[in-house]
């Protein structure tokens, strides 16, 4: 470093650094990274003079000076801004590169434009390096306004769209952000099974996973095709093992030699395993296979009922019984037929587990989290964030920074019920009763944290009838140590609880809510065997994603999303 910048402070130093540094290739791609030129403090002004490739699709383009030159604005989905790109007709045909969609890698010089343009830097082209052509009449994104309704028909195009491409990157940043967190926090990253055999919620509402009905309708095909046998088949197959087993008996009468013996008895046991196959084909009946009456699960690919996932978290359990803090982080499932905007059939989950923790560690755990996660957008994906901001939810930088700074509300369940009992008798409405032993509704949940808090709110010590078993049981034995981080905008972000580590409680408790002892003995052995007192909490990741960017629908910051009806691509 130069003896003068010795003495700029670390902030300056760095900028000084990235003024004046050359810009660089991708690792992986013979191309200059648009991001790494506009995404600049300066916007790339300080590259000027520098010769670059860049390719990106273009967003918008035009001819101009009576067809002599094109303007284009590329983008390639490192960053919300777009390239300005200048093409002479000499270099090609300009007509096939104006049209929105259009792919495009170039090589050129970076200029800075006259004074008085948005832009602080521009390429002008110096060679066209490749085309990949629209046809604007068919292209279904064209440059104007969509709306995102219109776009859930278009997924495998719509992350071309500003939007779509900045809440991808959005849910990048939340990813990254998650295995951060956990990881600067000593947790264990752990992959749960997306197969299961377990309902961790007691809802119900699981896909099941079979191969009964592939297997069936195989079956019926191929009997279609080759019948099964007669009884007069197998009649006839008996006939022809009596008929050799009485060689073979008549063969030894005779005391034949050994070779004769041999093969007959040959020729016996080929008559013998004829007849079992035939027998064996016989019983082959179309359709699923039952047994008293119901479907026979163990003919099933897993010999029992299986199911996706709708949680990681009591598979986890075990890992947090072991290694002590562990989280896992991967797609679950609902099979719940709802339209809603807060609804998906696949969705993603942050799960952690903390050993030797009790609730209060939980309810820790989770507002740093979150915090956490806030101020990463803050940091890392401000550009993103403020186009947000523009487009969808001018709040949401607000929202972010007022709860990444301030600390969480926390009442007992108890005290938000009086809470919105006393804002019923001050004249609010509901369209859920309110009363002690209900779940929360979203609309309380909204009214704790948007109108009576205005900040995050972390209730705790719910109705244990309201809750699922494996959640530890107060003293009251009427409320168990659960707790939920309700946030504005969304409501519910973050469920959890301390989990109930007393063998004889969680047995009565899994009787109590009427699920059978026999597909949780694993868990009950957590129990049995060196218990511990711990806790942990889920985190609906695309609930995250809707509370930062303000997006309405939650079918919208998931790449593929899945919903009664619709699973394309």
């Amino acid at each position: 470093m130069a003896e003068t910048d010795q003495a700029l402070p670390p902030s300056d130093q760095l900028a000084a650094m990235n003024l004046t540094d050359t810009v660089e290739k991708h690792a992986f791609s013979d191309r200059v990274l648009i991001r790494s030129i506009v995404g600049r403090p300066d916007g790339g002004a300080g590259l000027a003079g520098q010769r670059v490739r860049a390719g990106g699709w273009v967003k918008t383009g035009r001819e101009q000076g009576k067809g002599t030159f094109a303007f284009l604005e590329l983008n390639d989905g490192s960053c919300p801004a777009n390239l300005q790109v200048i093409v002479d007709a000499g270099l090609a045909v300009l007509s096939k590169l104006v049209a929105t969609g259009t792919c495009v890698v170039v090589d050129g010089i970076l200029k800075v434009p006259p004074e008085g343009t948005r832009q602080k830097i521009e390429l002008r082209v110096e060679k066209v390096v490749s085309v990949g052509e629209v046809d604007p009449a068919k292209y279904p994104i064209p440059k104007t306004k969509l709306t995102l309704e219109f776009l859930r028909d278009h997924l495998h195009l719509r992350a071309r769209t500003n939007t779509i491409a900045a809440i991808a990157r959005i849910r990048n940043a939340l990813a990254f952000a998650t295995h951060s967190f956990f990881q600067e926090h000593n947790f264990l990253y752990v992959h749960t099974p997306i197969l299961t055999t377990s309902d961790c919620e007691g809802a119900g509402e699981m896909f099941q996973v079979t191969t009964l009905i592939s297997e069936s309708e195989k079956l019926e095909k191929e009997l279609i095709k080759n019948p099964p046998p007669s009884e007069v088949d197998i009649e006839a197959a008996r006939q022809v093992v009596s008929e050799r087993g009485e060689a073979v008996k008549q063969l030894k009468a005779a005391k034949a030699s050994k070779l004769e013996i041999t093969a007959s008895v040959a020729e016996l046991n080929k008559a013998k395993e004829n007849l079992s196959k035939l027998e064996e084909r016989s019983k082959l009946k179309p359709g699923i296979p039952k047994k008293d009456g119901k479907i026979d699960y163990t003919q099933d690919f897993f010999a029992r009922q299986a199911f996706l996932t709708v949680s990681g978290q009591l598979q986890v359990e075990t890992y947090a019984c072991a290694v002590s803090n562990v989280y896992t982080f991967g797609p679950t499932f609902r099979a719940e037929h709802s339209h809603t905007s807060r609804h998906l059939a696949e969705f993603w989950m942050v799960e952690p587990e903390i050993a030797f923790a009790d609730l209060q560690d939980d309810m820790n755990c989770a507002e740093a989290y979150v915090k956490y996660m806030c101020n990463w957008l803050l940091d890392k994906c401000l550009d993103d964030m403020q186009f947000m901001a523009k487009s969808y939810d001018k709040g949401c930088i607000d929202r972010l920074r007022m709860v990444a700074s301030i600390p969480f509300v926390r009442i007992s369940y108890t005290e938000a019920v009086e809470l919105l009992e006393e804002a019923v008798k001050g004249g609010k409405k509901f369209e859920n009763e309110v009363k002690w032993g209900i779940d929360l509704a979203s609309e309380h949940e909204r009214y704790l944290t948007e109108v009576k808090f205005q900040k995050p709110v972390i209730v705790y010590n719910y109705p244990k009838g309201i809750k699922a078993f494996y959640m530890r049981l107060n003293d009251d034995l009427k409320t168990v140590a659960a707790m939920d981080v309700l946030v504005p905008k969304v409501g519910e972000l973050i469920g959890g609880s301390q989990r109930e580590e007393r063998y004889e409680v969680i047995r009565e408790r899994i009787l109590e809510v009427g699920l059978p002892l026999e597909p949780y003995e694993w868990y009950l052995d957590l129990r049995r065997y060196g218990t511990v007192e711990h806790c942990g909490f889920g985190l609906g990741f695309e609930r995250m994603i809707l509370f930062a960017t303000g997006i309405e629908n939650i079918r919208d910051v998931i790449p593929f999303p899945r919903y009664p009806g619709r699973a394309d691509l």
